[in-house]
């Protein structure tokens, strides 16, 4: 942070917290010195707001390893927490496929996280929605009432008014909502068929789901068809169209790979990086519900992203 950068803060925020060590004062690593004089916020917060070059001493930009010590004194720009960005309205690039007085349709970006979460405050979908759709501030979640994977391509659909949240949240429910999507896989599957296995948070690994040591699993259901075989290299490899009968997260990476054919560069679940895949081959090509408010049945396509295609046209199909 430069000295023009601070004279600038100090004239639109507030003014830093400063503190004066006292002579008696034992030197030690200035995030040690801050997490006494501050003991409101976590360490590493404070070792944060150093690295970014909120902390002064003495009138010198800080680092975390500093020394602190006798009459020395510091002066603290406190920084709002990455989740106070949670809801703020930001400008995020996503495309919409279609919208009425209760709904809109996007095609959501592969790379795009869909809500905030811990590591994901801000650059969300639900970032941009606001900031597109202003109105959604006063509908929970932005109106959001189902979710894609950040690195999952396609279709999804937002409430734009709490009694449409609902509804939608309703149909999901009832499992009336229909969604496919399509898929780059590991091997030849079965020309067609159900997975029928209920889906919980891995026992071994918390950042996966299984289907084969969950923690409390629920009642998941993917039906899938094979498209088209083909190779990448010696490998074998197919295109599958899977419908979802439920709607748990990782549902079809979870079941695809239950039937040892895990999507192409989807490494959490086993597959790997043929033809290219720099992320999980999925794309939720199709989707289709009912008008909260006229009940006129909608439907919806998207063409697969141009990673996806590039991937696709690396494989040597059968004829």
């Amino acid at each position: 942070m430069s000295d023009t950068d601070i004279e600038t803060e100090d004239f639109e925020a507030p003014p830093p917290e400063e503190f004066e060590l006292p002579f008696t004062a034992l030197a030690d690593r200035l995030d040690k010195v801050l997490a006494r004089l501050m003991p409101q916020h976590s360490r590493s917060r404070l070792q944060a707001w150093i690295d970014e070059g909120h902390v002064r001493i003495n009138g010198q930009a800080a680092r975390v390893r500093a020394k602190a010590g006798p009459g020395d004194r510091i002066q603290v720009w406190p920084q709002p927490a990455p989740e106070a960005m949670a809801f703020i309205a930001e400008a995020v690039e996503f495309r919409v496929v279609g919208e009425g007085a209760d709904w809109i349709v996007i095609d959501k970006p592969a790379g795009l996280v869909t809500h905030p979460g811990a590591g994901n405050w801000h650059g969300t979908l639900l970032n941009g929605l606001l900031h597109r759709y202003p109105e959604l501030a006063r509908v929970a979640r932005a109106g959001i009432v189902h979710r894609l994977d950040k690195d999952t391509s396609g279709l999804l659909v937002v409430a734009r008014n709490e009694i449409a949240q609902t509804h939608l949240v309703r149909q999901l429910q009832a499992r009336s909502v229909k969604r496919e999507y399509l898929a780059l896989v590991h091997g030849w599957p079965d020309p067609e068929g159900t997975v029928d296995l209920a889906i919980g948070r891995d026992a071994r690994v918390p950042v996966r789901m299984s289907a084969q040591h969950p923690i409390a699993p629920k009642p998941a259901v993917t039906h899938y068809r094979t498209l088209g075989r083909g190779h990448a290299g010696p490998a074998p490899v197919a295109e599958m169209a899977c419908r979802l009968e439920t709607g748990r997260t990782h549902q079809i990476r979870v079941h695809m790979a239950s039937l040892r054919h895990p999507l192409l560069g989807d490494t959490v679940y086993g597959g790997a990086a043929l033809a290219g895949a720099a992320r999980q081959m999925l794309h939720a090509r199709a989707l289709s519900f009912q008008d909260p408010a006229s009940g006129e049945w909608l439907a919806f396509e998207a063409c697969a992203p141009a990673d996806f295609m590039a991937v696709r046209a690396a494989i040597q199909w059968q004829s």
